[in-house]
């Protein structure tokens, strides 16, 4: 494929494991994803193998500090050669423009987006930090703001897509995690879609882990999802 729309979630407590999940995955077919745990542990190398390996990589550390300190991050995220990054929209907007303006907006620049509220997030969490109303309003309301920094999408629940996609353009890039194939364990995740109705949804990219990364044989599982796209 191009433009592959599944992100496997490389979530491993080091380097071998990850890269021995990656060896069984065509790059052609998928991104890959390396997180706090991954990258914690086994450091900025393992993203050069990914890449070395011809993966495009989606480093998502979800960076929230002063915009001074983000955007020298970012920087060092991009000289990696990450495909995609991510930033905490909560950290407001004189942040998210550090962070773009670091990356930069050449056509090899990587991809930047924001979080707006995790896909574990429920209704009674939402409340128990003190935010109120609706979540769906909160999302809104912050990639709105990411779209104003900069930005070139957020990360959201697939159930928020068709409202950001609406309120915000179709090129307002939209990137989902908690991505269940029918019939799957729903894990911590509380707000999931099938891949099909969040591609029809709006979404973008696809985050999958589990579904992909546990079964027998991952790149058999990453193509019967993407047979039923």
């Amino acid at each position: 494929m191009s433009d592959p729309k599944i992100i496997i979630a490389l979530d491993y407590p080091d380097a071998n494991a990850a890269l021995t999940m990656a060896d069984q995955i065509d790059p052609r077919r998928a991104r890959v994803k390396v997180g706090k745990e991954l990258f914690t542990r086994s450091g900025p190398d393992v993203v050069r193998q990914l890449v070395t390996r011809g993966f495009d990589v989606f480093l998502d550390l979800k960076y929230h500090d002063i915009p001074h300190t983000v955007g020298r991050a970012c920087a060092a995220a991009a000289d990696l050669g990450v495909w995609m990054l991510n930033v905490h929209t909560l950290g407001g907007m004189a942040m998210m423009q550090a962070a773009k303006q670091a990356v930069g907006n050449d056509a090899d620049s990587p991809i930047l987006i924001g979080v707006t509220l995790l896909t574990s997030m429920d209704q009674k969490t939402f409340e128990q930090i003190g935010l109120r109303g609706k979540m769906t309003d909160t999302v809104l309301r912050l990639a709105g703001l990411a779209k104003d920094s900069g930005l070139d999408g957020v990360v959201c629940s697939a159930q928020e897509a068709t409202t950001l996609r609406d309120n915000l353009g179709a090129e307002f890039q939209l990137i989902t995690p908690g991505i269940r194939p029918a019939g799957s364990d729903q894990g911590d995740q509380h707000r999931t879609m099938t891949p099909k109705q969040a591609l029809e949804a709006g979404s973008h990219y696809l985050v999958i882990g589990r579904p992909v990364t546990a079964a027998a044989d991952p790149m058999k599982a990453l193509l019967e999802i993407e047979n039923n796209l």
